[in-house]
């Protein structure tokens, strides 16, 4: 039993730890090479993509916005850029045409002066499933050694984790004021019931006791 305890329990950790570090911005230094939009037929894959854009009409097949970018040790890495609008995650980002217009801007073609951009985005990159993340926002930093300490991260987290524990305490407090007392009552009452019941059936006995023959002397 014990081994079914902490296995469900980190079943629920490793969900946790996954559905938040998929949702909570991130932020990549890279060099933007290229912009491009595709025609995306969506599929099982179609949860980790966005909404349309806010006031387009929904459909299965649309085109999508992809930022394509290489970082430092020269490795690819696409995003795709689509509104969130008023949908989850809570970015309410309705400006990806304007972002993609940003990034046309910051494209570096000169590999002799790089131009650096951090994108902050969303999401994971999964080739197997087809899976990009979804860029945010991009802002041109000085070099590609820029690092960024994540203050936005740390706060949501901190006030999730006190907002758990303030639940905690007020269930703890109505457990312990309210449930307890009620369970400890009808743990009182079956124990009265049981107690008369034993009474009633000793004296039921001692009855029928009364109606057996005496032995003769």
């Amino acid at each position: 039993m014990r081994y079914v305890k902490w296995t469900f329990l980190s079943l629920i950790a490793l969900l946790l730890f996954s559905f938040f570090h998929y949702t909570l911005p991130q932020h990549d230094v890279v060099r933007i090479v290229g912009t491009e939009n595709r025609r995306i037929d969506f599929g099982e894959n179609s949860i980790f993509w966005a909404s349309p854009d806010v006031g387009t009409a929904t459909s299965t097949n649309r085109d999508v916005r992809f930022i394509n970018a290489e970082r430092q040790n020269g490795k690819i890495i696409v995003y795709r850029n689509e509104d969130t609008g008023w949908g989850w995650p809570p970015y309410f980002k309705l400006d990806s045409s304007n972002l993609q217009a940003e990034a046309q801007a910051l494209i570096s073609t000169d590999p002799s002066k790089p131009i650096w951009v951090s994108v902050t985005h969303y999401g994971w990159r999964n080739e197997l499933f087809t899976i990009f993340p979804n860029a945010v926002s991009v802002e041109e930093v000085e070099g590609p050694d820029v690092t960024f300490f994540p203050w936005l991260n740390i706060i949501i987290l901190t006030t999730l984790a006190g907002l758990v524990f303030m639940l905690w305490r007020m269930w703890a407090q109505f457990r312990e004021r309210t449930i307890d007392p009620a369970m400890e009552s009808i743990g009182d009452t079956f124990d009265e019931v049981d107690a008369k019941a034993d009474g009633i059936w000793a004296r039921f006995k001692a009855w029928l006791d009364s109606w057996k023959s005496k032995p003769r002397r």
